[in-house]
């Protein structure tokens, strides 16, 4: 009868017990995913913490210099875009302006009768066409720079590639998008345009 302590199986197994060749590739093995995860999600984040500044910086000197007599809003707008590609290579960029005639103005609806006291113009109710589009808006602000003494607001969002993508993470390689605004009031150019005064009605909605 063979003995089990002398069996080559069992001699086998216990020799590679004893034997750590190879251990440390198995352990590197385990935290290269977790170091790699850190690593780029770490440049990940400056990548964005940088362009967000930049990016910042750039919309305050473009809504800066759009509040001025002399503004050209299209080479404003080129200033932002080639800022922040410097940080955020390729970076989709889109900019939009809404202007109003003072800061109280700000998001507020065009005046009008809310008979049925729901909070939208409907049903007939009459309004007043302050921003001068042929509608009712639960916003009043017209759409681009406004004119001298306006109040506008100029917003950038950019969409960009990562530059570090991180394949360890759920999202880690979609595109980034950051945005920033600026509130500026244009200077006293000229004189200021009041809003509309004409009225309309609410189709019912």
């Amino acid at each position: 009868m063979i003995r089990l302590a002398c069996h080559p199986a069992v001699a086998l197994m216990r020799r590679l017990k004893r034997d750590e060749r190879g251990a440390t590739v198995m352990e590197f093995g385990l935290m290269i995913t977790v170091f790699m995860t850190l690593l780029l999600g770490l440049f990940d984040l400056g990548q964005m913490a940088y362009a967000n500044a930049i990016l910042k910086g750039a919309v305050q000197d473009a809504a800066r210099s759009s509040s001025l007599e002399t503004a050209n809003t299209a080479a404003a707008d080129l200033e932002v875009r080639n800022a922040v590609r410097v940080v955020a290579i390729d970076a989709e960029v889109t900019s939009t302006r809404v202007s109003y005639f003072d800061f109280e103005d700000v998001e507020r609806p065009e005046s009008w009768n809310d008979e049925d006291g729901d909070g939208f113009c409907n049903g007939g109710e009459a309004y007043t066409d302050e921003n001068r589009n042929g509608q009712w808006d639960e916003d009043i602000g017209a759409a681009g720079n406004g004119g001298a003494g306006d109040v506008v607001i100029y917003t950038v969002k950019i969409e960009y590639d990562p530059l570090f993508p991180n394949p360890f993470i759920p999202g880690g390689t979609e595109k980034r998008e950051l945005s920033a605004s600026s509130v500026k009031k244009n200077q006293p150019f000229a004189d200021q345009a009041n809003y509309g005064s004409d009225a309309g009605v609410c189709d019912d909605a």
